[in-house]
């Protein structure tokens, strides 16, 4: 649904060549244009307005001077920097453009009626006046020549098997008497047909198509060759075919022009020979001829170069160039350019730019070089956010305009809503800028006048007209209309010097006539080409873009200013843009452009390189990708710069702003306040999408406004999660809920709401929305969500008339985080009495939930009229549940409802029923207790000194026994008086003071309580409690030899001293040899492990370096990581470790953490060649210098200051000199061990540069045990002794 919209006119009047242009052709390099004529050859520039260079080709012999001879083609050569002439006499001329030298190349005969260059220049074809084609290479090398008409239809002929004979076959439409038809009488070419032969190459080079008359018949033929020169097909016998023909550079079909008896229509042929589609040109039979037919270069337009038949009353004839496109197996006339009748302004050459698919190049008979600069755009009515706007498109069609107003209905193209006729081909539409009149437009016609279609809901079809007088004779003199006010419109024409345009602003006059005189009120030179303007119905800016990417602003005065935003300097778009919009963003007016190749600019910054189109709705940027996407974002939250950031990153989970559409799909427009956002896709179809983003904009805004009800149609006709009226914004939702059910008056969509609610917030799952914060997230406080509006809406429907809302009552109940069902099924048993039907209710109520649920819980309500009420909706078996009910109510109260209770699993309930049933059940209740653990539910339900409640003690401390709790046991038992069983209890966890209050409450006789004493001591000797032995000895058992002996098992040396009482006393001398002996071996083996782990771990990183010195020399790691291998690991250990242990931790992924743990310390095994050994050696030797300083503070200290008492100074010495050299040794291994600029995570090592402190510090962080670290570890570790350390 897309016109064609002029850019740019270049108008250079009267260059004055010499004799009268023939054919054209385009520099791609430098963009002139090379005319030739019978004279020689001109070089024009369209943008400077000037003769570049002249070759005349009389001079040199090769064209007679008299004017009489003619150019039959012209083709530049890029590669050769020259350009190929073919004259009517037979020469082949080569220009060289540099040098300006002239060289035939070649000559024939009989003469040259065409030539025709392939497109990619590698070989020409030449129609002889013998009516042969010669095709050369682009040196001029024959290749071969041969007979334009041949008796042989080529290699593509059909074939006919020979199936039944013609009146037995099917024909269609036409009926079985089509078979006895006679032949088609062949008619000659039309009487002004010229003759000649015509040449088209396909697009890619392979074929070329020749159109000639047939000297047997008359009648005009085409051929098709390939590129080796054999006749491929010839067409079958159409007759009225025309001169004119031209191959579509896609390759797909040839346009050819056919008089037929009742029209004039442009056909198509396939390679084969066979029509294929055509459509009518909007003349009478004999109006006009078709002179040629040109393809642009992507094969999107079709032009068609006319000229009338008849002279008119002037005696002169009128000539036309139309460009067609087509959508949907429709083709549309979208420009007409009508010359007029002044045979001096008519074209005498056209073509299109090989490079620019939609520029047009033209020279008229006088010398006046037209280029004309094309572009695609979308007539729309103003997406601004009124309500009012229908989303008008209009889409030209030759005199018509194709009306659709999008927002009462969507009708494919070729089809409309209606259709508006003009006098003449339209040009141009424009539409009024205000939303709320978007149903008046204006419609430029070619002849100059204006039809505008006037007010009221739809539009008027009988327009008002008026004439646009301006100076200017030429075709589409303004352009780029634009409606700006009620009667007041802008447009451009050519200005007086080429490089120089217009802006004209006219207004209407006596707008309720017919007839409307238009007045020029004002021109405004501008220096430069305006190829775009676009104008803001809010802020009325009207903004320009010269083709240079200069941006204006157009002021009423009127005059224009350069393009500012803010204090920045002046703004420009780096590349001239094709479609331009203005847009608030940030609270800045910015101007938004398209480039043809797909990169979206605001300003003169680049925010995206992939944009096919866009529109600007409201606050909204819409645009569709060529990654297939559709993008809506708000520039009211957007800065540029956060612009070009979303639209260069990919789109996150559940982002609103983008959906994946068609390939190929571009907007057309969007409904303003309905969320509809209408796509053409390629090949013509429409399609209406609801983006997430504009739906919930407009959901958001309606929710603020408290527009509940038009809120939740949307969501509900577009599937929106309904959570989102209440978290858009809780506490607005909980302070009008009254509102929100005065709104939604249907109790079914009250009850659609309750069943859609859940506990997530939908504002930051499924629809996040950065622009909008609110300041309460929630009003709930620690409550559900669900249960907060299941509440809230319960009262207002009990408040506001709770029969009407009944069932949305029972959901409020039902669908709350724990069910309130016997709440619901008493509000069922109540309606029995009301007018609502209670069996209504409970129907409605079973599609809730399930039926044997609801059974379930209507027993626990302990009301057997509502169990036999639901029960008789259930599939139940009568004969189950009347028995089960009928020995229930049998049964005493407390018993029947603990028997309720315990066949629903409901067990403190049944056991608070049943502890209300009399002793004679205690023995039941027990064994409930027991079995389902309710101790202290049972605890509760009985006095404190009554049998029950020691009963029910008993039995808590034999299970606390056994879940290996025997203190709380005990102290249980204690305060129910069971105080041998409680020092039992006391004595098995080793609880010895309560053990001994226990023995002193019984009483236990001094004996006894000395062997309690000894037994528990030996019970925490084992446990290493020495301290805690020694105390139950000395106090209890009145054994100080053996409380001492404890001391000195735990290196309590100072407690043992306190209990000797004499300092020097030798007895217990003997005490400290064994332990220092012991500290000695320990150290030594120590120091062994340390040494062992540190050489074998240099002998792993040396093989490790070998091997990754190999690999490089192979060449293998060919990358800028490969500096990245390390000493400790490298690339070969990395894909070992992949190899050997990947599919073990996924094996090992679902079992317990227990086999984890042991799988991860396989991982770091000492077994030599494993592929972590030197992470394991790591580790090792890091818990070696653990263990080591570990001892410092325990053990060595307490032992050196026990040693140096007893005079034992020798063993002192020895013991810190021992252990000093193992605190050297691990010092300076260091550096050695952890070298510099290593960095192992498993491993808490910080560098050469650390001291054992620090290293210890880092490895605290991986150790649950603190470690305090001192300073010096390898010096004297009690400042006390009179020894010096080494």
């Amino acid at each position: 649904m897309r016109n064609l919209k002029l850019l740019r006119c270049l108008r250079c009047p009267e260059l004055r060549g010499p004799g009268v242009p023939q054919c054209l052709t385009v520099r791609t390099d430098s963009g002139t244009v090379l005319v030739a004529s019978e004279r020689g050859v001109v070089e024009l520039d369209p943008r400077s307005a000037q003769v570049v260079a002249e070759l005349s080709l009389t001079a040199q012999e090769l064209l007679p001077e008299d004017g009489g001879g003619g150019v039959v083609g012209i083709q530049e050569l890029p590669d050769q920097e020259a350009v190929c002439v073919a004259t009517a006499a037979g020469d082949v001329i080569l220009l060289n453009l540099s040098t300006s030298q002239v060289e035939c190349v070649g000559s024939v005969d009989s003469g040259l009626t065409a030539m025709s260059w392939s497109p990619d220049q590698e070989l020409v074809a030449l129609a002889t006046g013998q009516e042969t084609v010669i095709v050369m290479t682009k040196d001029f090398e024959p290749i071969t020549e041969m007979e334009i008409h041949q008796d042989d239809f080529g290699e593509g002929k059909f074939i006919t098997v020979g199936w039944g004979k013609k009146e037995t076959q099917f024909h269609g439409s036409e009926g079985k008497w089509a078979a006895q038809r006679k032949p088609t009488e062949v008619q000659p070419a039309v009487a002004w047909d010229d003759r000649r032969p015509r040449i088209s190459w396909r697009g890619d080079g392979q074929l070329f198509a020749v159109s000639t008359v047939c000297p047997q018949t008359g009648a005009r033929k085409v051929r098709v060759w390939n590129r080796e020169c054999v006749l491929q097909s010839t067409s079958e016998i159409i007759n009225g075919l025309e001169q004119a023909l031209c191959w579509k550079p896609s390759g797909s079909l040839i346009a050819c022009s056919q008089r037929q008896p009742n029209k004039h229509s442009v056909v198509f042929m396939e390679k084969n020979g066979l029509l294929h589609g055509d459509f009518t040109l909007p003349f009478a039979k004999d109006q006009v001829k078709v002179k040629e037919l040109l393809w642009n270069s992507d094969s999107t337009v079709l032009g068609v170069w006319l000229e009338d038949m008849e002279p008119g009353e002037d005696s002169r004839l009128s000539t036309y160039i139309q460009l067609w496109t087509v959508g949907n197996y429709h083709w549309y006339l979208k420009q007409s350019l009508n010359f007029g009748r002044n045979p001096q302004h008519a074209p005498a050459c056209l073509s299109w730019d090989p490079e620019v698919p939609y520029r047009l190049h033209l020279v008229t008979r006088d010398w006046t070089s037209l280029t004309y600069d094309w572009t695609w755009s979308t007539d729309r009515s103003a997406s601004g956010d009124s309500a009012h706007d229908n989303a008008y498109v209009a889409v030209i069609d030759g005199d018509k305009v194709l009306v659709t107003p999008f927002r009462r209905c969507v009708i494919p193209p070729p089809m409309c809503a209606y259709d508006l006729q003009l006098p003449a081909p339209v040009t141009q539409v424009t539409f009024h800028p205000e939303s709320s009149r978007s149903n008046e437009l204006a419609v430029l016609m070619a002849d100059g006048r204006l039809a505008v279609f006037g007010r009221g809901e739809f539009l008027s079809k009988v327009p008002s007209v008026g004439n646009l007088a301006l100076d200017h004779e030429e075709p589409l003199a303004l352009h780029l209309l634009l409606w700006l006010r009620e009667d007041v419109f802008l447009g451009v024409v050519c200005g007086e010097r080429p490089s120089e345009s217009r802006l004209t602003v006219m207004f209407l006059e006596h707008r309720s006539q017919q007839c409307i005189p238009m007045c020029l009120r004002c021109s405004v030179p501008v220096e430069g080409h305006v190829i775009s303007q676009c104008h803001s119905p809010r802020t009325g800016t009207v903004a320009l873009q010269l083709e240079d990417g200069h941006i204006w602003k157009f002021l009423w005065e009127p005059s224009m200013t350069e393009w500012r935003v803010g204090p920045d300097p002046v703004v420009r778009f780096p590349v001239p843009c094709v479609q331009t919009a203005l847009a608030t963003i940030s609270g800045e007016e910015h101007l938004l452009g398209l480039t043809d190749r797909s990169c979206l600019f605001v300003g003169d910054t680049e925010v995206a390189s992939n944009v096919s189109s866009f529109v600007v709705c409201d606050t909204f940027l819409l645009l569709t990708t060529h990654a297939h996407t559709c993008r809506c974002l708000d520039l009211s939250s957007l800065s540029v710069k956060g612009l070009q950031t979303t639209l260069g990153s990919d789109a996150e989970p559940n982002d609103e702003t983008l959906r994946r559409v068609e390939r190929g799909s571009r907007v057309v427009t969007v409904v303003p306040q309905d969320g509809r956002l209408i796509l053409q896709m390629p090949r013509g179809n429409l399609e209406t999408i609801h983006h997430r983003a504009l739906v919930l904009s407009q959901v958001r805004k309606w929710l603020d406004s408290l527009k509940f009800k038009d809120a939740f149609e949307c969501m509900r006709k577009l599937r929106i999660n309904l959570n989102l009226i209440y978290d858009h914004n809780p506490k607005v939702f909980l302070e009008n809920v009254d509102t929100f059910l005065k709104q939604i008056a249907s109790v079914n969509h009250i009850n659609l709401f309750l069943t859609e609610l859940k506990e997530e917030d939908t504002t930051k799952t499924m629809y996040p929305c950065q622009s909008t914060t609110l300041g309460t997230p929630s009003a709930g406080g620690s409550q559900s969500k669900v249960d907060t509006v299941c509440d809230a809406l319960r009262v207002a429907m009990e408040t506001s008339d709770p029969k009407r809302y009944c069932l949305s009552i029972l959901t409020s109940h039902v669908k709350k985080s724990k069910p309130e069902l016997e709440v619901a099924l008493q509000k069922v048993h109540e309606l029995q009495k009301s007018t609502v039907s209670a069996e209504e209710a409970l129907k409605y109520l079973l599609f809730l939930v399930n039926v044997n649920e609801l059974y379930e819980h209507s027993l626990g309500t302990y009301d057997f009229d509502l169990v036999l009420m639901v029960a008789e909706k259930s599939q139940k078996d009568p004969k189950e549940y009347l028995s089960f009910l009928n020995t229930l109510k049998k049964m005493e109260p407390n018993y029947q409802r603990y028997t309720i209770d315990r066949h629903l699993r409901r067990y403190r309930k049944a056991l608070n029923h049943l502890s209300k049933c009399g002793e004679e059940h205690f023995t039941e209740c027990l064994n409930l207790v027991k079995d389902q653990r309710l101790y202290s539910e049972a605890l509760q339900l009985y006095p404190p000194h009554s049998p029950q409640y020691k009963a029910l003690s008993c039995a808590y401390a034999e299970y606390l026994v056994e879940q290996q709790q025997a203190e709380q046991a005990g102290l249980l038992l204690w305060r129910c008086g069971e105080m041998p069983r409680a020092l039992q209890a006391f004595v098995s966890c080793c609880s010895w003071r309560h053990a001994l209050c226990v023995a002193a409450k019984i009483p236990l006789p001094p004996n006894q309580l000395a062997l309690l004493a000894r037994d528990l001591a030996g019970t925490l000797m084992e446990l290493r409690r020495y301290t805690e032995a020694s105390v139950l000895l000395e106090q209890y058992a009145k054994d100080c030899e053996e409380a001492i002996s404890a001391l000195i098992a735990g290196a309590a040396w100072e407690e043992a001293l306190r209990l000797v009482g004499v300092p020097t006393s030798q007895p217990y001398t003997h005490c400290h040899r064994p332990s220092q002996c012991n500290q000695m071996s320990f150290l030594e083996g120590q120091k062994a492990t340390f040494i062992r782990h540190k050489n074998r771990l240099s002998v792993v990183r040396e093989l490790k370096e070998k091997a990754r010195l190999e690999l490089l020399d192979e060449d293998a790691p060919d990358c800028p990581d490969s500096e990245l291998f390390s000493e400790a690991s490298s690339m070969i250990t990395a894909s070992a470790t992949g190899s050997k242990y990947s599919h073990s931790n996924s094996r090992i992924s679902a079992r317990s953490s227990k086999n984890r743990r042991k799988a991860e310390r396989k991982k770091y095994s000492l077994k030599e060649g494993s592929p972590l050994e030197d992470v394991a050696l790591l580790h090792a030797l890091t818990e070696t210098l653990y263990t080591v300083d570990k001892l410092r503070g325990s053990e060595v200290h307490s032992l050196l200051k026990a040693l140096v008492l007893f005079g034992l100074d020798s063993q002192a010495q020895k013991l810190q000199q021992d252990y000093g050299e193992v605190l050297l040794l691990m010092e300076a291994s260091i550096p050695e061990v952890w070298p510099e600029g290593q960095q192992q995570s498993s491993v808490p090592v910080t560098g050469p540069n650390s001291t054992a402190n620090s290293i210890m510090a880092s490895y605290q962080q991986q150790k649950p045990s603190p470690l305090v670290p001192q300073q010096g570890l390898y010096k004297c570790t009690w400042d006390g002794c009179p020894f010096p350390g080494p």
